[in-house]
């Protein structure tokens, strides 16, 4: 197993608790807070590669099936103080969407698309699964929100290019690449930085 299947792995039990923490919210059954979780986890995952024209990686190998439901054991087992944290969603949300957005990143171009084709399939891996799963619990999604998700996804892409082009060994690039992420989510939530919110013609 090299770095890039441990990052997805990883990425995938951050998805999918912060999936299953939502449906808790909701009083979802084991079954349901599963099945969002799940598609928290492999949704943007599976976008990415029904663009890229290839067979979804789940299909491939079902540890990602064992991995959500490792982490709905995990919730399940010590929800009392997973769910209590305020934080909690948060906090592996963020950890997830800077780990897929390398996954993205590294998919794409070992399937020779191009840097830019890469950073938009980033983008779609590390987002679209939180969409679904918004959807799911009858939230507004979370990425047409004034806050700063995608653009995180943008930036962690960027800053992989620029690793790249300095050379930069491909173990730390794509640590750099998720702690950008990560950063930019935190920084933009602890102070409170957003996008402007484009109003109608009826708020002008």
């Amino acid at each position: 197993m090299n770095f890039i299947n441990l990052i997805d792995y990883a990425g995938t039990f951050a998805f999918a608790i912060s999936g299953i923490r939502l449906a808790s919210a909701k009083q979802f059954d084991w079954f349901g807070a599963y099945v969002v979780g799940l598609v928290t986890a492999i949704g943007g995952g599976t976008t990415r590669d029904l663009l890229l024209n290839v067979t979804p990686f789940w299909m491939l190998q079902s540890s990602y099936l064992i991995v959500t439901g490792l982490a709905l054991l995990s919730v399940i087992l010590f929800g009392k103080y997973i769910i209590r944290l305020n934080n909690t969603f948060f906090i592996f949300d963020a950890i997830g969407l800077g780990l897929f957005v390398v996954v993205g990143i590294e998919r794409s171009l070992d399937a020779g698309f191009p840097f830019w084709v890469a950073i938009v399939m980033g983008m779609i891996t590390g987002s679209v699964g939180g969409i679904i799963r918004d959807i799911l619990i009858n939230e507004v999604p979370l990425i047409f929100r004034k806050d700063i998700y995608a653009l995180a996804c943008v930036i962690g892409g960027l800053v992989f290019w620029g690793c790249t082009k300095m050379d930069i060994s491909p173990v730390f690039t794509q640590l750099f690449s998720a702690l950008s992420v990560i950063i930019t989510r935190v920084l933009a939530v602890k102070y409170h930085i957003s996008l402007p919110v484009l109003k109608g013609h009826d708020d002008q």
